[in-house]
């Protein structure tokens, strides 16, 4: 089943945000000693969040979008992609975006071409010891640990996460 990538924020995330964007914005303005009242201060901030907030999410889909709806990745004679969706796979410090494929042999994981580190992750299903949640920056409750038999341990950061932890469990009892 196919996952086209699509930035969509609930009309309580899009509040919370830009109020959230406009009070930086407004306090870097304001820190930075600008010579302009506190009143034009707090204008720019709240029209800086509410044009981040409807811009970015549709420039987002624009430019990551094409490019993750035309990544295949390279997969075995006779293999199978039985589910995708988009998600990132953090090499180093860095969390390289792209797609998750999940085939009837293994996990893929192929970036897209924006990322400074490219290429292809395989996780073979057989070397899989554990699938497990973690937290993004300790917060954030969108995160996967795929830890293999020899001690690998590969964190992504997907949408969706009890679906997705779902399906790569499925695919594990087969």
């Amino acid at each position: 089943m196919k996952e086209n990538f699509k930035i969509k924020l609930t009309c309580k995330q899009s509040l919370v945000a830009m109020f959230v964007l406009a009070f930086f914005y407004s306090a870097v303005l304001y820190l930075a000693g600008t010579n302009q009242s506190v009143k034009i201060i707090i204008i720019q901030g709240a029209l800086y969040g509410v044009l981040f907030i409807l811009i970015f999410p549709w420039t987002m889909n624009k430019l990551i979008g094409k490019r993750l709806n035309t990544i295949v990745p390279k997969i075995l004679s006779g293999e199978q992609i039985l589910e995708e969706f988009s998600g990132s796979l953090f090499r180093g410090l860095e969390a390289v975006g792209g797609k998750v494929f999940l085939t009837n042999y293994q996990i893929i994981f192929q970036s897209h071409s924006l990322n400074i580190k490219k290429g292809q992750t395989n996780i073979n299903y057989s070397e899989i010891e554990s699938v497990e949640k973690r937290k993004t920056m300790k917060i954030v409750n969108n995160g996967i640990k795929i830890t293999t038999k020899e001690g690998e341990e590969y964190c992504f950061v997907v949408n969706n996460r009890e679906v997705q932890i779902q399906k790569i469990k499925d695919k594990l009892t087969v």
